[in-house]
């Protein structure tokens, strides 16, 4: 497992990497909730209130590191992550800029 520490509007968030064979499972928690790659149900996570936006690679058929996350595009975000003003489009940098 890679972890890293993201540099944020408001405070850090703690970057991971954990690879399951031919993949990674990718993310960013922040002080408000998180940001990963496509593997993560946001909608389960809404279930309790736990705000969460998936990213986009804006290149290539997955994200495979923090940087492909932060540059990502945001493809979906859950209710609680929209409330806090999250929307499809935005980088997964300035998502999580929300959330810090």
């Amino acid at each position: 497992m890679i972890e890293e520490t993201i540099s944020l509007k408001h405070s850090d968030g703690k970057g991971f990497v954990i690879p399951l064979g031919t993949i990674n499972l990718v993310g960013v928690v922040a002080r408000k909730g998180m940001v990963g790659c496509g593997a993560f149900d946001v909608s389960a996570l809404n279930n309790f209130a736990y705000p969460a936006a998936k990213v986009r690679p804006l290149t290539g058929p997955s994200i495979v590191t923090i940087a492909d996350l932060l540059f990502g595009e945001i493809k979906e975000a859950n209710a609680a992550a929209q409330q806090l003003g999250i929307t499809t489009g935005m980088t997964g940098k300035a998502a999580l800029d929300l959330l810090s």
